[in-house]
Order: C-alpha cells, then structure tokens, then sequence
C-alpha cells in the first residue's frame, strides 16, 4: 500500500476531534490560522455525545481552580481556567440558542439533547474555515529537521507547521486513544502513569457474595479517603460501588487503602440509637433502622451486623458497634472497574514538559498538547470539559 504524502503544509494541524480538539481548531481559525482536524473516529465529538447521560455536563458554575484539579502540579491548571472561566463558555451555548439548566452542585447540563453542543462546535468551526477529515487515525508524528511535522494517517502524510496533540486519554476505550503516550514517549517527554479514574469501585473477593443482592439499592452517603470527602449518593451494584460519590473518590483511592463510607450522614448513629435503648423502645432493631435506610440494606445489616432484637435489650457495647458501622463503614475495594467506565484519565503527559500559557511543549517547538493528553483531571460534574475549553482557547489564541 502506497503512502501519499500531501504537498500542501497546514498552519495547524490538530490531532483528535473531541472537546479539546475542536475548540482549539474553532479558535485558531478565527485567530487566522488554516487549520485541519484529523479524527480517528466516523464523527467527531463521540465522548461528548455520550456524556451526561446524553445530556452533556458541558461546565460546571462553581469552578475552582485551586480545588477541582487532580495533577501533580496543581498549579499548573489555574491560568488557563483564570483566562477561560465557564462564563465564557455558557456565553458561547447562549448564543447559539440552547436551552440548558443547572442539575446540582453547579453542573450545567442541555436540557434536551448533548448533540446540540456537537452542532455548535461544527457551526463555529465551518464559520471558522476549519478542515474535518473522520476516519483519520493518525499512528505516528514525525518532525524534520526544518521544523515540519509528518503526521501518518493511515496512507496518507499531511504536513503541518505546528501540530496540537488531542486525542485525549484511555477512558472509554472504543473510543479512546493511547497516541498521546505513544507520542510522548517518542519524543522523550515525561509521563505521569495513567490509571482509571471517576469509576466505580469493586467487591474484593471475599465480599462480592455476601454483597451481591444489594445490587441497585441507593443512598446519600459521605465517602471518604483520607483527608478527602465527598456527599452525594452511592449505588450498590453486582460489581462494586458506583454512584456520584464513589466515582469521585476513586481518583483519590489507591489499591489496598480502606475507604470511610457515613450510611447515615445526617445522623449521628450512637447518640440516635443509644437515646432509643434509653427510651425503652421495644421495636425491633431493624425496625428501627428501616425509618432510615432501605430495607434491603438493614436485611443484609440483621444478617452480618448485629443480631436483630429489640432495641431495649441490646447492649450499649453492641450498639456502640453497629454505629460505628454506620457512621464509619470501612469499605476495602478490590479494584476498580477499570477503563472501561472510566470518565476520565488520571496522569498524561507531565505539565512540567508544557508551558502554562501556551500550552507548547518546550523541547518540541511547534508541538503542543491539550485537554486529558496532559496530567490534569477534573473532578465529576463539568469540571473536565471545563478543563478541555480552557486549555485549547488558551493553546489556540498563542499559536
């Protein structure tokens, strides 16, 4: 199979047609830059399509940069969401007449379809002459020793002046890519380890049956690992834990930490059950409990944690027991259900190899990466695609 190489040499040339991607191409060509687009995949933005349940949480209201980053500079993150604040952005889905709503917590979602973003990156780019190509999974970028890239598409070579690396991170697989390690190994760039995060987490072996009829069962819970805490709900599931919690301290659990779960966090579960015993209550223990969580989730609690009697002629040292389990359940995950259902990528180039403001990387001139390609990762409820706008505008307007 022959390899066409194309005589013509792009200004800019962008690898991967996702959040990042797009956004960066969007405003690079309206700063005058010919641009091209190259994505792996029959459509661009396939990750925002399916985000959000399919309603995209395209930013989040109440961004901190100081706070809602993962990286190992997290400083690196704050100029860029400093110079493109989610104001920007919802500015951006206003004019453009799309109709969304804030869910919780300040996440904003579409209130009718995630491909109305998609259509509103395309709008801009067309209006901004930008140059798609689908199907177009690059394997490998090359630059001569007069500063052009050599950028292999499957037969076809297409040459660019400066090349932004966007093709995200592993999460989702079918639709991710691993170019961005590749390439920066290549080139002799530091990389951060990836690892699965905003997933749920799994049984360890010797839990999962005694678990596994829990399976759907949902609650507000507190979960926490170590100095970090997070309140919302959790989901029982045949695998693990899932729900809003346990995906946002997934990103701070490593393998073999235990992991605090508050069944009850608006309880305080000794004073409560000790004021019962007191009281001379004479319904049963579950009874009791069932006027605060779901009945199949004091069943398995009658079976494993206490023995069900009335709350009067419990003991307060077995009370005192079963609170502690309440407030402070200590959970040991097994693992996590790895990238498969991963939202996001932990790790990535370093951003020690990459300038903050520009976002090039310094031993390759002309060379830049953006959005989940780089060792920062947002918190669950918009913040990622925060992260994705404010890293290719602030690529794109210093090329």
């Amino acid at each position: 199979m022959s390899i066409s190489i194309d005589q013509s040499i792009q200004d800019v040339l962008i690898v991967g047609g996702g959040a990042s991607g797009l956004m960066c191409a969007i405003h690079a060509g309206y700063g005058g830059h010919q641009v091209l687009v190259l994505e792996k995949g029959p459509k661009v933005g396939l990750k925002i399509l399916v985000s959000g349940g399919g309603r995209c949480n395209f930013t989040n209201q109440r961004v901190d940069p100081n706070e809602n980053f993962l990286s190992q500079n997290p400083h690196f993150c704050i100029s860029a969401l400093k110079r493109y604040p989610p104001e920007r952005f919802i500015e951006m889905v206003e004019s453009h007449g799309i109709d969304y709503h804030e869910k919780k917590l300040g996440q904003l979602f579409c209130d009718h379809n995630a491909k109305d973003i998609v259509t509103m990156l395309l709008t801009e780019a067309e209006w901004a002459g930008v140059d798609i190509r689908t199907g177009s999974e690059v394997s490998s970028i090359k630059k001569d020793a007069d500063g052009i890239f050599f950028v292999t598409a499957g037969v076809q070579v297409h040459r660019a002046r400066k090349v932004i690396l966007a093709s995200g991170g592993l999460s989702m697989p079918k639709i991710a890519s691993d170019l961005a390690f590749r390439t920066a190994n290549e080139l002799g760039l530091e990389v951060v380890a990836p690892r699965a995060a905003l997933v749920p987490l799994t049984w360890n072996s010797g839990d999962k049956e005694s678990f596994v009829n829990l399976s759907g069962i949902a609650l507000d819970a507190n979960v926490s690992c170590g100095s970090v805490s997070f309140r919302e709900n959790i989901l029982f599931t045949h695998r693990g834990l899932s729900g809003p919690s346990m995906l946002q301290i997934s990103s701070f659990w490593r393998e073999g930490e235990t992991i605090q779960i508050n069944l009850l966090p608006e309880v305080d579960a000794r004073s409560w059950l000790l004021d019962e015993r007191v009281a001379g209550t004479k319904a049963l223990l579950s009874t009791v409990l069932k006027k605060h969580l779901p009945n199949r989730l004091v069943e398995y609690m009658s079976e494993h944690w206490f023995v069900d009697q009335k709350v009067a002629s419990c003991t307060h040292a077995e009370l005192n027991d079963l609170a502690l389990n309440l407030n402070a359940w200590p959970f040991r995950p097994g693992g996590t259900e790895g990238y498969r259902t991963a939202e996001v990528t932990l790790g990535g180039i370093a951003t020690t190899e990459v300038s903050s403001k520009t976002f090039e990387v310094e031993k390759v001139p002309g060379f830049y990466a953006i959005g989940e390609a780089l060792d920062v990762a947002g918190w669950l409820g918009g913040y990622n695609f925060q992260w994705a706008w404010a890293s290719a505008y602030c690529c794109a307007v210093n090329l």
